[in-house]
């Protein structure tokens, strides 16, 4: 994907992969954008902007940012914000460099990404099967949901697959990342079981549309939009509807925290953070790690929850 072409195109486009990946609340997202906003403000009034910006300026403006007396968790929250639009930057290929990696904020917790346990998973894969108004949407909505249980697809590469991958009964699948790097990803033979459905019917679908004109897509998830497949703000939307539907609530459940629970469930079945790093498509081991901190504090909340030494009345 090419770089936007200003600053400000950049933060749409962050903001909007935020709100389709990782269902950030609105204030959160009026909150970044507010902070991203003064941060390139000060930029330009620098001459620089987010394509040109480095470590030094970065630091500069936080200077800045503590001289104008604000609080604490403000700049924090601000440099989270810088983080994160110049992560996503460095993964979609914008830049080469990410230059706020290593940049320490004035302290703030780091928060454990939200997943899921087993149970819930299994509820959303069983609510997707009566999920859509035809039987059409009902096939493809658990295609969707088994591969990106079954894969930690981001959201973006499960809805931009094209449907050559999915040729020939495959498992494995090709996925085109962040970055444009490929990695191979292995489908569970539910996820391959729900593909191969799927793709009957919606080939039947497009054999139909081919003999009203249309031209075919190329994509596995098709669409009529711009995009010509499955937006990722539509499947957001629809993970949601399939959460109410299964009794989880809807405020656990995005694409992102499927990833997650992916991740989560791998680790605690005995697969090794490399793996599961190559899986996810992770640059870096680190980001990775923080899946153990997860694990971690699930079984120290089972022990605390079950373990019979952990009542306090068990000698009453």
């Amino acid at each position: 994907m090419s770089a936007p072409s200003s600053s400000f195109h950049w933060i749409s486009t962050f903001l909007e992969a935020q709100a389709a990946e990782l269902g950030a609340a609105t204030n959160t997202q009026l909150a970044y954008g507010r902070d991203l906003r003064d941060f390139v403000d000060w930029l330009e009034r620098k001459n620089s902007d987010l394509a040109g910006a480095d470590r030094e300026k970065i630091e500069a403006y936080l200077v800045w940012c503590d001289a104008q007396g604000l609080a604490k968790s403000t700049r924090a929250r601000r440099l989270s914000a810088i983080k994160q639009v110049f992560r996503f930057a460095f993964e979609e290929g914008w830049r080469g460099d990410n230059p706020a990696i290593q940049i320490k904020g004035p302290g703030r917790e780091n928060r454990l990404p939200k997943t899921l346990d087993v149970p819930e998973v299994d509820r959303l894969l069983d609510a997707a099967r009566s999920a859509g108004r035809t039987p059409l949407e009902r096939l493809r909505n658990t295609c969707l949901m088994e591969l990106l249980y079954a894969t930690g697809m981001r959201v973006s590469e499960l809805v931009g697959l094209p449907v050559s991958a999915a040729r020939g009964d495959p498992r494995m699948l090709l996925v085109l990342g962040k970055g444009a790097k490929e990695r191979m990803v292995p489908l569970s033979p539910p996820a391959r079981t729900a593909l191969a459905e799927w793709l009957v019917a919606r080939d039947e679908e497009e054999d139909s549309r081919r003999r009203n004109g249309h031209a075919a897509s190329r994509f596995l998830f098709p669409s009529h939009g711009k995009s010509g497949h499955l937006t990722r703000h539509r499947f957001y939307l629809l993970i949601k509807e399939i959460a109410v539907a299964a009794g989880v609530s809807p405020a656990k459940v995005t694409p992102h925290t499927l990833r997650h629970a992916f991740a989560t469930h791998l680790l605690a079945n005995g697969a090794d953070l490399r793996s599961i790093q190559t899986l996810l498509g992770h640059a870096d081991l680190a980001t990775t790690e923080i899946y153990t901190h997860v694990l971690d504090e699930r079984l120290s909340e089972l022990v605390h929850e079950h373990h019979p030494l952990s009542k306090p009345d068990r000698n009453g």
